[in-house]
C-alpha cells in the first residue's frame, strides 16, 4: 500500500473545507475532498490538482450511512489507511432560531450533520486511522460552541445571535470531541476542536470577518500535531479556547 501522507477533508468542496484541504495538499498530503455535492465536488478537485496539490474526490454524505462506508471503501482502496481526518461539514439550520419560535425540526437536522454525522464519518474511518503512524482527528467547532462565551456578558457581540440550533450544536461536538479523547486516551490518536473564528462564508451570508484560508490554519495546525501534542482541547489561533 502507498506510505503517502493520507488526509479526508469532509465539507471541502468551498469554503474553510476547501481551504483546509489546499492546506495540507500545500505540504505535500494526498488529499480527500469529501462532499456530496458531485459537480462541485470534482469541480474542487480540478481546481486543487491545477494548483499541483494531489487530490481525489470523496463522495460522501455525513448524514448517510450508507454513503460514509462506501467513501471508508474509497479510501480503504485509494490508500490503505488515513493518517488526518478534519470533520469540517456542517449546516447552520437557517434563522432565525430563537428557542421559543424554532422548529423541533431544525435543531434535529442540524444535529443530525453537525454532530452525528461527525460521530458516524469518524467510526467509519477510525479503523484506517488506527494503521496510521500519526492519527489525527480535527472537529470544526466554532466560538459559539464555547459554552464560557456564550454565558459571558458580551455574548452577541463575541458568539452572534441567538441560535438554539447551530450554536448548542457546536457545544455538542465540543463534549463529543471529549468522549472521543477519553477512550482514545493512551493510544496515538490525537483529537481536538477547532475554532476558526467568525468566516466570511455562505454559512454566515458571507458576513464573516476573516478569509476561509485564515480560518483554516488552526485546522491545520492541528492535523500536524507532533506525536506529544495536546488531545481532548479546543483551539483557535491564539491558543486555547474555553469550553
Amino acid at each position: 500500500m502507498s506510505e503517502r501522507t493520507i488526509a479526508l477533508v469532509t465539507g471541502a468542496n468551498k469554503g474553510i473545507g476547501y481551504e483546509i484541504a489546499a492546506g495540507l495538499g500545500a505540504l505535500g498530503w494526498s488529499v480527500g475532498v469529501g462532499a456530496r455535492d458531485d459537480r462541485r465536488r470534482e469541480a474542487a478537485v480540478e481546481k486543487l490538482r491545477a494548483c499541483g496539490i494531489d487530490a481525489f474526490g470523496v463522495p460522501l454524505d455525513v448524514t448517510d450511512d450508507a454513503s460514509t462506508a462506501a467513501a471508508a471503501r474509497l479510501i480503504e482502496d485509494e490508500a490503505g489507511h488515513l493518517d488526518v481526518l478534519v470533520n469540517n461539514a456542517a449546516i447552520a439550520g437557517g434563522f432565525p432560531q430563537e428557542p421559543t419560535r424554532v422548529d423541533p425540526a431544525t435543531v434535529r437536522t442540524v444535529v443530525e450533520t453537525n454532530v452525528i454525522g461527525v460521530i458516524r464519518v469518524t467510526n467509519a474511518m477510525m479503523p484506517l486511522l488506527r494503521r496510521s503512524a500519526a492519527p489525527r482527528i480535527v472537529n470544526m467547532s466554532s466560538s459559539v460552541g464555547s459554552l464560557t462565551r456564550q454565558a459571558g456578558p458580551a455574548a452577541e457581540q463575541t458568539t452572534g445571535p441567538i441560535a438554539v440550533a447551530y450554536a448548542p450544536s457546536k457545544s455538542f461536538l465540543n463534549a463529543v470531541t471529549l468522549q472521543y479523547a477519553r477512550e482514545l486516551s493512551g493510544t496515538n490518536v490525537l483529537i481536538n476542536a477547532a475554532c476558526p473564528g467568525y468566516v466570511a462564508t455562505d454559512l454566515n451570508g458571507f458576513r464573516g470577518v476573516r478569509t476561509p484560508a485564515q480560518g483554516a490554519a488552526i485546522a491545520i495546525t492541528l492535523a500536524t500535531l507532533p506525536d506529544d501534542g495536546p488531545t481532548g482541547r479546543f483551539f483557535d489561533d491564539a491558543g486555547q479556547v474555553p469550553w
